[in-house]
């Protein structure tokens, strides 16, 4: 099992080795002072990992995870704690980031493309991310401003934008694909 510091509400995979094993297991993480790490390279620096995917490997029993500041093991109870007050509705993204990972896709934060999540059906330097997705909950208001919005925003990074929208109490989303065209 790999080893992780809490640091705050990162977690950081000191040893190299692991680093390299876990990034290279699904692309978890990214290496400190790599941005775009390409399949295969090596590096030589920690490996930093959200909240989400840390919280992911917890549960896939991959990872162990240790407090920086008194070295105790912690828990899943406190690590949802602290992604509670990290993260807005982090239960509802969470939700969504392991459905999307169950299904063999690679998950990353979509911030730079105005989603939570940019998706990949490879995984980053292999292929590009097809998919841009917002996690919405079921009575959330989106007017058309907002869906023209996001429609341009995905076409011009050529990606497809989806909602998605988690059933937390059946493990189950719905995703809503926007297929844009011109008449």
């Amino acid at each position: 099992m790999i080893e992780a510091e809490l640091m705050g509400s990162r977690l950081v995979i000191w040893n190299i080795g692991d680093g390299i094993k876990l990034y290279e297991s699904g692309f978890f993480g990214k290496p400190v002072g790599i941005p775009k790490p390409k399949p295969g390279q090596k590096f030589e620096s920690p490996l930093m990992l959200d909240l989400m995917e840390g919280i992911y490997l917890f549960e896939k029993k991959m990872l162990k995870i240790r407090n920086a500041v008194s070295g105790k093991i912690v828990n899943r109870k406190a690590l949802l704690k602290i992604a509670c007050t990290t993260y807005k509705e982090f239960e509802n993204g969470y939700c969504v980031y392991k459905d999307l990972r169950e299904k063999g896709y690679v998950v990353t934060p979509g911030i730079k493309f105005g989603a939570d999540f940019a998706v990949y059906q490879h995984g980053p330097g292999i292929d590009h991310a097809p998919f841009i997705i917002s996690v919405m909950k079921r009575k959330d208001k989106m007017g058309t401003f907002d869906i023209v919005l996001a429609g341009r925003l995905a076409t011009t990074v050529r990606k497809q934008f989806i909602i998605s929208i988690p059933r937390t109490k059946s493990k189950e989303n719905d995703y809503l694909v926007f297929k844009w065209f011109r008449a």
